[in-house]
């Protein structure tokens, strides 16, 4: 039994039997309460679920993508990891049947965005190169769908910011030989400005502002870095993994706390 079927099937039949007759909607909406309430296995659990009773919903695809990244992101990018890779891999899967199902909604678009470029991450250098032209087209699609998206917006910032900190040679062999023109406008100036649009949007959100602090520090901004990891520790942990972003943050403050 696939192991999507098998989480659902546990989680029905362990399950008063009215919720047996639940619709994928019905599983839907659990799942994200169980999200705001930062029980990311019970919500993974309903998303599966309504994936088991309609695997076309849209909602419970990028939903679901979104559940498999929180889960990705507690594995340390230096280490190699199969269950990592294989919770990417599904995610990436679940945000190409979003898109399919809906092409018009934004979430779906930002999902694929998320989950490419999550993944690129943990990829060799020549991958992480083929995978950046659908990480860009795909947040730029969803801002066109949903202009005042932050997530979007973060996402294009981190786009410039990983792409500019490959060496010379890395962005001269993409341009050159793997026809990715597009590395070419990639600059420090626009992960910078989308980061802080993001920011704009969504003041509150935490990853946003480490991920700003760490593009300031990247370019030697020591004292415009320390001021988004100062605001980091006045906000309330909002999202499932904001206790792991603020842990980032006062690493990344120790370390460049004495170059201002």
């Amino acid at each position: 039994m696939p192991a999507r079927s098998f989480v659902a099937a546990l989680l029905l039949t362990a399950a008063p039997m009215s919720l047996a007759a639940q619709t994928a909607a019905d599983h839907v909406a659990l799942g994200v309460g169980a999200i705001e309430a930062h029980d990311l296995r019970t919500g993974q659990a309903h998303f599966e679920a309504a994936l088991a009773l309609d695997s076309t919903d849209y909602a419970a695809n990028w939903r679901a993508a979104f559940a498999l990244l929180d889960q990705a992101e507690q594995f340390p990018d230096t280490l190699g990891s199969a269950e990592r890779d294989s919770l990417l891999a599904r995610a990436e899967l679940l945000a190409q049947r979003a898109v399919l199902t809906d092409s018009l909604g934004p979430e779906g678009h930002f999902a694929l965005a998320a989950t490419v470029g999550r993944a690129s991450l943990t990829k060799g250098k020549k991958e992480r190169i083929r995978r950046a032209k659908i990480i860009r087209d795909e947040a730029l699609r969803t801002l066109a769908l949903d202009p005042s998206h932050d997530g979007a917006y973060h996402v294009l910032g981190r786009w410039n910011a990983e792409i500019m900190r490959l060496s010379g040679l890395s962005r001269f062999f993409a341009k050159s030989f793997l026809g990715a023109g597009i590395f070419g406008q990639a600059s420090w100036e626009e992960a910078i400005g989308n980061l802080q649009k993001a920011v704009e949007l969504d003041p509150d959100r935490i990853y946003h502002r480490l991920e700003l602090a760490r593009i300031y520090t990247d370019r030697k901004r020591y004292q415009e870095a320390l001021d988004q990891l100062g605001r980091i520790s006045s906000l309330p942990d909002r999202e499932l993994l904001d206790p792991l972003y603020r842990e980032r943050a006062t690493a990344l403050a120790r370390r460049i706390g004495g170059r201002t």
